[in-house]
C-alpha cells in the first residue's frame, strides 16, 4: 500500500539523498521560511505545475484562482489575476476590514483542494499505461523551518491526501513538527536520513563559506558554514548582507520581501534605517493578508530594530500589530502586555486613543470571562480623546471609528438600540463630509454593522436591503451575499437563498461554513443529494466539525441509509466522546434497526450528559414502549414536553403510553390537547380516542 513518507535527518543533503532513494521523479521543493516567508515550497510547486494545469484545465484554475493567488500574488503572470474586492484597493491607513486565522485556512483549504483534484486528474487522464499506478509526488523539505501557514497547508495536505494519487513526502530534522502536521503524520511511514561523513567541501576558505551562507539567505545548515559565519568579522558580513539585499530588491517577490529582505536589511550595516523600513512594510503586507504568525514575528523584530523616542510611530505600528496579531493565534496575555508596554511608554493622545481601542477589543470580544463593562471604560477613553483631536478631519474619522467601537461594546451590553443609533450617526456624519471616494472600504463596514444590528433587532427587511447594497458596493466580499441568504431563509425564500448561497459558493475560498449553511439550505429545499454533497465537503476540510457531521448523519438518516447515519454517529463518537447529539443519533439507528438493547444504552448514556435532551428523550420512550415499560415511556414524555412545550406528536405519543399503562383517562386528556393545537394529526388522534371509548372529538 503506498503510504506518505517522513524522513528524518538533521542534514539537508543527507535527506536528500534518502528522498532520491524512496522516490521516483518527484517535486522537490524547501520551506524554509526565510526564503519567502509564507507558502515557502507551496509556491514553488505551484509555479511548477501551475502552466500545465492552467492549459490543460482552466475550469479547474478558475474555480481556486482566489486561494492561489491570496498569498502567492506573482502567480498571477501565469494564470491572471484575481477579482478584487474593496479591501484590496483601501490605502493602507484605511484599512479597517482585517483577516484572522479562520480566513487563511480555507485558503490554504482552496489550495490543498487544487492539488488534489489536479493530482486526481492528471492519473486519470493522459497518464502512461505502464505508469499508472505512479501518483504524482511532491517532496516537501525544511519543513522544522517553515512559517506557520505552510506547516498548517501542509497537515492539511497529508491528511487528506489519497497517496496512491498524490503522495506527500515531508523531510524535517528531528525535531517535533506542528501539533497537527505531527498527528496528520501519524499514518506515514518514517525513514531516517543517516549522516555520510564523506562530503568534499566546496567552498574552501571561510570567507567564501561566509559569503555563501550569506548569499544562501542564512539557510544552509552546514556546520562549516555557519561555524565561519558567526566567526567573521561583523562589519564584513553586514557588507555582505547588504549586497545580497540589493540583489534582491531588484527581483523579490511579497514573500522574500516578507523573509529574506527583512533578514538581510535587519543584519546589514543600517539595520534602524533601512532594516526598519524593510520590516515596517512588510508587516503591513503581513497585516493586509491575514498572516498573524509573521506579523507577530516581522512586529517583535522592529521593536528590537527601532529606538521608541527617535522612531515613536514607527515603534508603536510594530507593537499594535503583532499586538492584534497575538490574538488569532491564541496568545492573548502577550498581546495584553505589547498594549500595556505602550500605554507606559508613550504619553502621545493618539497612541494612547488607538491603545484604549485596542484593549476594549480584547475586553469584549477575546478575553475570557468577557467584561463589557471593563470594556465600556477603554472605549469612552478612546471616544473621548477622538473627539478633542486638533485636526478636523482626523476628528472627524476617528470619532467614527470608535463611536463604531462603542456600538459593539453596547451592542455586547445588550444596549442594541443604543448600538444602532451610534453606528447611524457614524454613517450620516461620513455621508455629510466627506466625498464619495474617501473611506470608502470603512463606510461600507458601517453599512455591515448597521445590517447585523438591524437582524438582532427584528428589522429583517432593512437588514436585507443594507445586504444588497452591500452586494452591489463589493461584489466578490461574499459574507454579503451569506448573511443575505440568512434572511431569505427565515422568510422562507429558498430559492434566493440558494442563489446567494451558490454565487458565495463560487467567488470565496472553500468556508466550512459556507458550505454548511448552503447544505442545510438544501436539504431544507429537499435537494438531499446536494445537501449530502455540501457536508461530504466540509467533512474531508474539517473532520472534527461536530454541527456537520451530526447534520450527514441525520440526513442519511431520513433518507433511510442507517450504515451511513451510523458509520457518521461512530466516526463523531471517536473524536467527540459522550457527545449527546451523537450518542442520541447512535441510539437512533439501533432503535430503527429494531435492537433495543443496545438503542435504551446509547440514549441513557445521553441522557446521562444531558437529562433534559428532548431527542433521547422522546426516542427512549419509544424504546420503554416497546418493550413493555409504558411508565417509563410516560416519565420520559412528560419530561420532554416541559422542555419543548406542548407539541402535537409527544401528546399523542404520552397518550399511547398512559393507555399502554391502564390510564384511560389520562390518555384522553393527551388526545383532546393535542387536538387543539396546530399542525397536529388530527386523523390519528381521532382514532385513538375511539380506540380507548372517547368517541369522535371535533
Amino acid at each position: 500500500m503506498t503510504r506518505h513518507l517522513r524522513i528524518v535527518g538533521e542534514r539537508r543533503e543527507d535527506r536528500l539523498r534518502t528522498v532520491a532513494a524512496h522516490t521516483d521523479k518527484a517535486l522537490v521543493v524547501r520551506c524554509h521560511q526565510r526564503l519567502r516567508g509564507p507558502y515557502t515550497g507551496v509556491d514553488s510547486v505551484l509555479r511548477a505545475i501551475l502552466p500545465e494545469a492552467h492549459l490543460r484545465w482552466p475550469d479547474l484554475v478558475d474555480e481556486h484562482r482566489v486561494a492561489l493567488l491570496y498569498g502567492m500574488p506573482e502567480l498571477a503572470e501565469i494564470i491572471g489575476p484575481p477579482p478584487r474586492t474593496l479591501a484590496d484597493d483601501a490605502p493602507y491607513e484605511e484599512r479597517t476590514r482585517f483577516f484572522g486565522a479562520g480566513w487563511i485556512r480555507a485558503m490554504n483549504q482552496g489550495i490543498v483542494t487544487f492539488l488534489l483534484e489536479y493530482a486526481r486528474r492528471l492519473q486519470a487522464d493522459g497518464t502512461p499505461a505502464d505508469e499508472a499506478a505512479v501518483p504524482l509526488e511532491v517532496v516537501f523539505d525544511e519543513v522544522h523551518a517553515a512559517e506557520a501557514t505552510t506547516r498548517e497547508l501542509l497537515a492539511l495536505l497529508v491528511r487528506r491526501a489519497d497517496a496512491r494519487v498524490l503522495r506527500i513526502v515531508v523531510a524535517a530534522n528531528t525535531g517535533t513538527l506542528a501539533e497537527e502536521l505531527d498527528a496528520a503524520l501519524g499514518d506515514a511511514v518514517t525513514l531516517p536520513a543517516p549522516r555520510d561523513g564523506g562530503r568534499t567541501p566546496v567552498h574552501p576558505t571561510d570567507a567564501e563559506r561566509v559569503a555563501a551562507y550569506v548569499d544562501g539567505d542564512c539557510t544552509d545548515d552546514d556546520p562549516a558554514l555557519i561555524r565561519a559565519y558567526q566567526q567573521a568579522d561583523p562589519q564584513e558580513v553586514a557588507l555582505l548582507h547588504d549586497r545580497r539585499a540589493d540583489a534582491l530588491e531588484e527581483v523579490a517577490t511579497w514573500g522574500a520581501r516578507m523573509s529574506a529582505l527583512t533578514h538581510h536589511r535587519e543584519h546589514g550595516s543600517d539595520p534602524s534605517g533601512s532594516g526598519r523600513a524593510a520590516l515596517l512594510a512588510a508587516q503591513r503586507h503581513a497585516v493586509a493578508k491575514g498572516f498573524s504568525a509573521a506579523v507577530v514575528d516581522l512586529g517583535l523584530r522592529g521593536r528590537g530594530v527601532s529606538d521608541p523616542r527617535e522612531h515613536e510611530h514607527d515603534y508603536w505600528e510594530f507593537t499594535r500589530e503583532a499586538a492584534a496579531a497575538c490574538i488569532p493565534i491564541g496568545r492573548l496575555e502577550q498581546s495584553m502586555e505589547l498594549y500595556q508596554d505602550l500605554l507606559r511608554r508613550f504619553t502621545d493622545p493618539k497612541i494612547h486613543m488607538m491603545t484604549s481601542y485596542a484593549v476594549a477589543m480584547l475586553h469584549t470580544r477575546f478575553l475570557r470571562p468577557r467584561n463589557h463593562e471593563l470594556a465600556v471604560q477603554w472605549q469612552h477613553n478612546a471616544v473621548a480623546i477622538a473627539g478633542i483631536l486638533p485636526d478636523p478631519a482626523e476628528r472627524l474619522t476617528y470619532s467614527v471609528f470608535h463611536d463604531n467601537g462603542l456600538a459593539l461594546v453596547e451592542m455586547h451590553r445588550g444596549n442594541r438600540h443604543r448600538a444602532l443609533e451610534l453606528v447611524e450617526s457614524c454613517i450620516s456624519r461620513l455621508d455629510g463630509q466627506l466625498e464619495d471616494d474617501s473611506w470608502v472600504l470603512h463606510r461600507s463596514q458601517l453599512l455591515y454593522n448597521r445590517a447585523r444590528l438591524l437582524v438582532a433587532l427584528g428589522r429583517p427587511g432593512e437588514a436585507h436591503a443594507d445586504y444588497s447594497r452591500l452586494v452591489d458596493l463589493d461584489p466578490y466580499y461574499t459574507d454579503y451575499l451569506s448573511e443575505r441568504a440568512r434572511i431569505e431563509r427565515d422568510r422562507g425564500d429558498l430559492d434566493a437563498a440558494l442563489a446567494d448561497y451558490d454565487r458565495a459558493v463560487q467567488l470565496a475560498p472553500p468556508f466550512p461554513e459556507l458550505y454548511y449553511n448552503r447544505g442545510t439550505a438544501r436539504a431544507q429545499h429537499g435537494d438531499h443529494e446536494g445537501a449530502l454533497d455540501d457536508f461530504t465537503r466540509v467533512l474531508e476540510m474539517e473532520p472534527d466539525d461536530l454541527d456537520t457531521r451530526v447534520a450527514r448523519a441525520e440526513l442519511l438518516l431520513e433518507t433511510g441509509d442507517l450504515d451511513g447515519a451510523e458509520a457518521d454517529a461512530d466516526t463523531g463518537l471517536a473524536r467527540h466522546p459522550d457527545e449527546v447529539q451523537l450518542l442520541c443519533l447512535k441510539g437512533t439507528v439501533l432503535l430503527e434497526r429494531g435492537t433495543l438493547d443496545a438503542a435504551l444504552l446509547a440514549f441513557d448514556g445521553a441522557l446521562r450528559k444531558d437529562p433534559r435532551y428532548p431527542a433521547a428523550l422522546v426516542n427512549r420512550a419509544v424504546v420503554h414502549y416497546r418493550q413493555e415499560r409504558p411508565g417509563r415511556a410516560v416519565a420520559d414524555l412528560t419530561v420532554a414536553l416541559d422542555v419543548v412545550g406542548d407539541d402535537p406528536d409527544i401528546l399523542l405519543n404520552r397518550g399511547l403510553a398512559h393507555l399502554a399503562d391502564g390510564h384511560t383517562e389520562s390518555a384522553l386528556e393527551d388526545f383532546d390537547h393535542a387536538l387543539t393545537l396546530p399542525d397536529a394529526d388530527v386523523a390519528e388522534l381521532r382514532r385513538q380516542r375511539q380506540l380507548c371509548g372517547g368517541g369522535g372529538a371535533e
